[in-house]
């Protein structure tokens, strides 16, 4: 059977209100039905060609990936937001143009970009059950499992699943409550990038800090005042010691009076 995808030639996108791109008109309006079409970008495939490429260790296969998708490059503005394309027939992943990719879904059960679904999932299983201990390998029907609930709940809300989001759910999947080391390492330069944001201070400046008042806690203030409390206390029992110890005109000690002098 010729390649479905032999007869589309151009096709118009447009940005939608989620910033992804959607296909307007195409050449082959007869065999693609454009309702709810996306298309990947140019900056989402870099970003996808960057993802594919740890799976090389685990049998991905770049010419499947390739052959899933319809290659396109910016023929002109249209202005409002939509821009005509015009096939672009070499390699994606070798050009160093700015392309956009159309997945090729003419036959959604069998067609190729079906089977790059089931290539990239099985690639990712590998390299899950490899990087991680689990008491029981991951298999891929667990993953698509859970992946198909979460475009279930998409679907009843009425969203369409953007090609990339679809790609990304599969090439960004970790099981619940693992981080791969990509996601570590993440985290650790965005922990260190918060401490290198903080100013550095010289002593002088670190000890003028130190003493300034304005800078201390309230429970500092409050161990403050409790201190002077019970300096007053025990000035006011040594002042009541001294009185007693002095007899007044009948021989009896006397007591300060608490009164007004």
């Amino acid at each position: 059977m010729a390649k479905s995808s032999t007869t589309l030639d151009w096709c118009i996108v447009r940005i939608g209100e989620d910033h992804n791109w959607w296909v307007d008109e195409v050449s082959d309006p007869i065999r693609w039905d454009v309702d709810g079409l996306s298309i990947v970008d140019p900056r989402q495939v870099d970003h996808l060609i960057e993802l594919v490429e740890p799976l090389r260790d685990y049998g991905f296969d770049q010419d499947i990936m390739e052959t899933a998708f319809i290659a396109f490059r910016i023929e002109r503005d249209l202005g409002d937001g939509r821009i005509r394309l015009k096939r672009f027939k070499d390699s994606f992943f070798e050009s160093d143009e700015k392309l956009f990719i159309l997945a090729d879904i003419i036959d959604e059960e069998n067609g190729p970009y079906a089977d790059l679904l089931d290539h990239i999932t099985l690639c990712r299983v590998k390299m899950l059950n490899d990087l991680f201990g689990f008491k029981a390998k991951l298999t891929v029907d667990e993953v698509e499992e859970e992946l198909r609930e979460e475009q279930n709940a998409s679907f009843i809300e009425g969203k369409a699943i953007h090609t990339f989001e679809e790609l990304t759910g599969i090439l960004d999947y970790v099981p619940a409550g693992w981080d791969t080391d990509e996601d570590v390492a993440e985290k650790s330069s965005a922990d260190e990038t918060a401490e290198d944001d903080l100013p550095e201070l010289d002593e002088e400046e670190e000890e003028r800090l130190k003493n300034d008042e304005s800078l201390k806690w309230d429970e500092d203030e409050g161990e403050e005042d409790e201190d002077a409390e019970d300096n007053e206390s025990a000035e006011d029992e040594d002042d009541v010691d001294e009185d007693e110890d002095e007899p007044d005109d009948g021989g009896r000690p006397k007591r300060r009076s608490r009164g007004k002098r």
